[in-house]
């Protein structure tokens, strides 16, 4: 069975979902990043998400329902690009096809993911989608589309 996956744009009430994505213990154990409160979660979106000029940020929807998001972003002179699935679309297949729609909306090269060294699903989501590993760090790992590594 195929699950369809697509990218749109965010909207006011995939807000909702998102925020209790992030809420998702083992998911913020596997993005080793804390959760947020409500209050800093939706400033955190209005400022650095949604009100950045320079950001790229969609809904992945799967089959009908909002299943996470998917962003591109400037940072430190460099393009990045992350994404946050909820855990009941874990396993399917729906990061690599978002993250690889994505790298079709984004033309800028080169792209950057960090990554955190104990989540494999999403390492094997970068490696599926062409990211080649830049640089190892005691914790991260940081993973480059589209740049000669040799430079």
């Amino acid at each position: 069975m195929s699950t369809e996956v697509h990218l749109r744009p965010v909207a006011p009430a995939d807000l909702s979902t998102f925020y209790e994505h992030q809420l998702d213990p083992d998911a913020t154990r596997m993005a080793d990043f804390p959760a947020r409160d409500r209050a800093t979660f939706d400033a955190h979106w209005a400022t650095n998400v949604l009100g950045n000029p320079g950001a790229v940020t969609r809904t992945i929807v799967v089959d009908g329902e909002v299943a996470g998001w998917i962003g591109s972003w400037p940072q430190d002179g460099a393009r990045h690009v992350g994404y946050w699935i909820g855990r009941a679309h874990w396993g399917r297949g729906v990061a690599t096809r978002a993250l690889h729609a994505l790298s079709k909306l984004v033309t800028e090269r080169p792209l950057h993911a960090q990554v955190v060294k104990h989540n494999a699903g999403s390492i094997r989501v970068l490696e599926k989608c062409g990211f080649r590993l830049a640089h190892d760090d005691e914790d991260e790992l940081t993973f480059v589309l589209g740049q000669s590594l040799d430079d």
